[in-house]
């Protein structure tokens, strides 16, 4: 089994047993990591010099569409109706399965790019079952550790059609792929189901789909994103907790919009929350959710959403979150009348924490990934400490939260193996030039296909 020794400039673990160290080693073996700190003496068949790096367990991104990679920017200016209107009910049902494939090969490579390790890759445009395979096999290409999980389109409902609103998860489609390439969990790729949840689909529904999610042993997780005067079933998350059929099993997304005595027991109960902080500020009145689950003992995790509406970059969500946080805690200091605060509510290591352990949870992989403590999956990030604008540096923690961005990765390591290395992704150029002009191919078709214009800024 191959042994690598990571000679590492700045090492930052997120494990509190090991802490943070200058001049450090990190040993793995085969996709594992061995050892991790200072003091490490070991045989390695290769040594990767990160002596002027920054080394930091890879980021997670705990909420993403990927099949919409192609329609960047598209929508930068759209508000939230206009999202569903031109995604849903328009673009996404003229994706057919490869270009679902061409999406999420070219985000997940471009995941990779930026220091991120694992996706969890919300699919929601699937219609078939090959629409499935094929946006696994693009993941899959890309060589990214992702939990892919599987979801249903939103079309717009046609006259004498039963809405997918009162429509449950196919159980059907989601047993095919669970008894055959899913059928084991210790794989790069791994399944999960996104249901739509009781705020937007019936109680019923959300009911039925979790039900189905506990029988095969799968990750669930809801968008909850509605004012209570527009969900589907209000109030049915605290019922489904107290039917127990919410648990550490659930992620449940954004959930700007639930009130306290909703939120509460969800964290009591163990579910996770992500927020995308930087698509939640473009289009919600309402503050993204991390510091009320904070307060509630709960485990905030983040993640970025939709790119035809915000950046694709872990970092920047990860900043945002950060600032937010402590925007919205000072705001609440002071609208209370209390005296100005001492120190700073919110810590920069919190954020890291959001964005790898956090993540980690969120996504049931926590005992894999999201630390660099031995036994964990060789998942590592290595940033250029001698780009400019992160040289000198004094405190790694403070460089990696609020100064580095993605062009500061110089090498990713996804379970023992490096996709990217001096600054180049481990991928061959003319398949990736094959696959960028298919993509554009791609999303020009479906664009013409839903007469959809692009509107000058």
């Amino acid at each position: 089994m191959k042994r690598t020794l990571i000679e590492c400039g700045w090492l930052v673990t997120m494990d509190d047993a090991i802490g943070d160290h200058r001049r450090a080693r990190v040993l793995v073996e085969g996709n594992r990591i061995v050892a991790a700190g200072q003091g490490i003496t070991a045989d390695a068949d290769e040594v990767i010099d990160a002596s002027d790096m920054i080394v930091m367990p890879g980021l997670i991104n705990a909420h993403l569409h990927t099949w919409q990679t192609g329609l960047r920017a598209i929508g930068s200016e759209w508000l939230g109706p206009d999202y569903h209107k031109n995604i849903h009910a328009n673009l996404a049902t003229h994706y057919g399965p490869e270009d679902n494939y061409l999406g999420n090969l070219v985000g997940a490579l471009a995941q990779i790019d930026g220091g991120v390790t694992t996706v969890l890759d919300w699919c929601h445009n699937l219609t078939s079952l090959e629409h499935a395979e094929r946006s696994v096999d693009g993941l899959e290409a890309s060589g990214i550790r992702a939990v892919f999980a599987h979801g249903t389109a939103k079309p717009p409902t046609r006259p004498g059609e039963v809405p997918y609103t009162h429509v449950p998860h196919p159980r059907d489609r989601i047993e095919a792929l669970r008894k055959s390439r899913f059928a084991s969990d210790d794989r790069l790729v791994t399944l999960a189901m996104a249901i739509l949840g009781p705020h937007w689909g019936t109680y019923e529904v959300a009911e039925q789909d979790l039900r189905l999610a506990r029988e095969l042993g799968l990750l669930s997780t809801s968008h909850a994103t509605r004012k209570i005067a527009d969900q589907v079933a209000p109030g049915g998350y605290k019922r489904l907790v107290e039917a127990g059929l919410i648990g550490p099993d659930h992620n449940l997304v954004h959930g700007n919009y639930i009130e306290d005595e909703e939120l509460k027991p969800l964290v009591e109960a163990g579910a996770s929350v992500t927020a995308t902080v930087l698509v939640e500020l473009h289009g919600h009145a309402a503050d993204p959710v991390t510091l009320r689950v904070r307060a509630f003992g709960g485990l905030p995790s983040i993640g970025i959403d939709v790119e035809p509406i915000v950046t694709g970059e872990m970092f920047r969500e990860m900043q945002a979150a950060l600032l937010h946080a402590r925007w919205a805690a000072l705001r609440e200091n002071a609208a209370a009348g209390r005296p100005p605060l001492q120190v700073m509510p919110v810590r920069s290591r919190e954020a890291l924490l959001w964005a790898t352990i956090g993540n980690a949870r969120a996504i049931g992989l926590e005992d894999q990934i999201g630390s660099i403590t031995p036994g964990k999956k060789a998942d590592l990030v290595m940033l250029r400490a001698s780009d400019l604008n992160l040289f000198p540096v004094h405190d790694p923690l403070l460089s990696i939260t609020d100064q580095a961005h993605a062009g500061n990765v110089d090498t990713v390591m996804i379970d023992g193996v490096v996709r990217k290395q001096g600054g180049r992704r481990v991928f061959p150029d003319d398949v990736l030039a094959r696959r960028r002009a298919e993509l554009v191919t791609s999303v020009e078709r479906v664009m013409r296909a839903g007469g959809f214009v692009l509107k000058a800024a």
